[in-house]
């Protein structure tokens, strides 16, 4: 189809022939929103983001070569795997992934971002990747202060009335924005260049975001205004003090909020109960203490704030698939041959 259309403008040029509805079409081909050129640069920028994040990852596994962007390569699906989200702005270069959060399901490829904007329990994994394509993609924090400060300059109205969004979500990715990123992978080539230009293209990164459909999102990550900044100070309090009962009516009053509205506020902007919310964090934290600081089941699930190992062993099946004991056993063992095949 684009071969067709660029050969039949290079036709008419040729002919020299002036008919103006020749002339027209010509112009509509080049001016027209999804024009030949606008395809073209598309999947060059798309095409040059594979070639770069190959090139700077070149096995399985993760890397972050400028400050708050990380670049990810694997080259087979992945199981689901939990973990808290962070603000960033995510861009899959080639592959697929999802994230769940809550009973909401986010699928996305190089066709378009996802935006996360708070801290939050997640579970994800990669859909679609091979030894021949691998899942390529790119992670790029997005700092508080800077999109404020974006939000300021640029002259971004606040969202009238604070309408609660969720926290996560998927969009196009369209060409100006592809091309932002790609230029700022470009900069792992120029170290000099990067430490110049790489704060400059992440300005202009948050500005496109904020012209696009996600913009009024951004402001969970500046906590501006509205009911968006105490749901976020409730989120930075449930993760901190994720072991301690949880007194839904004190936090409430304490933000200024009912009961009933804190609810509400609270699951539009995460996809989840208050009490979920706490679930999810306390046994992504006892999975980590019996990982990380080989902690039975009984002392992990009690350094988290579960009296009962009876019920802590049942919630940690139900979100994990497995008990604690033979969860981390499964996950030992994937790390081993993780590490036996990195030694060949």
């Amino acid at each position: 189809m684009i071969i067709d259309n660029l050969c039949t403008i290079l036709q008419i040029i040729e002919m020299g022939d002036a008919r103006t509805s020749e002339e027209a079409t010509i112009m509509d081909l080049m001016n027209s929103p999804q024009s030949e050129r606008e395809v073209y640069r598309t999947q060059a920028s798309r095409d040059e983001l594979v070639e770069r994040i190959a090139r700077a990852v070149r096995e399985d596994g993760t890397v972050v070569p400028l400050e708050g962007l990380q670049l990810r390569h694997a080259s087979s699906p992945t199981e689901l795997g939990h973990g808290v989200s962070y603000p960033a702005l995510c861009v899959i270069a080639q592959g697929s992934k999802e994230i769940l959060l809550g009973e909401n399901r986010y699928r996305y490829d190089p066709a378009h971002y996802l935006i996360t904007t708070a801290a939050l329990p997640i579970t994800s994994r990669i859909t679609k990747a091979s030894e021949e394509r691998p899942y390529l993609g790119l992670v790029l924090r997005l700092d508080p202060t800077l999109v404020g400060s974006v939000m300021v300059e640029a002259g971004h109205p606040a969202p009238r009335g604070y309408t609660p969004v969720k926290a996560i979500d998927v969009s196009p990715l369209e060409a100006g924005l592809l091309d932002a990123v790609v230029r700022l992978v470009r900069l792992l080539d120029s170290p000099t260049e990067a430490c110049f230009l790489a704060p400059l293209i992440k300005r202009e990164i948050v500005y496109r975001l904020l012209r696009g459909e996600q913009g009024d999102r951004l402001y969970h990550i500046a906590a501006l205004g509205g009911y968006t900044h105490r749901i976020i100070d409730a989120i930075e309090r449930f993760r901190k003090d994720f072991n301690q009962p949880l007194r839904i009516e004190d936090i409430a009053r304490e933000l200024g909020m009912s009961v009933s509205g804190f609810h509400h506020h609270f699951k539009a902007v995460t996809a989840m109960s208050p009490l979920q919310f706490q679930k999810q964090i306390r046994l992504q934290e006892a999975r980590r203490l019996m990982l990380g600081e080989d902690l039975d089941a009984a002392s992990a699930g009690s350094r988290v704030g579960y009296g009962d190992v009876s019920h802590f062993t049942r919630e940690y099946k139900r979100l994990f698939g497995a008990p604690p004991v033979r969860d981390v056993e499964r996950l030992r063992e994937g790390a081993r041959k993780s590490a036996s095949l990195a030694a060949y």
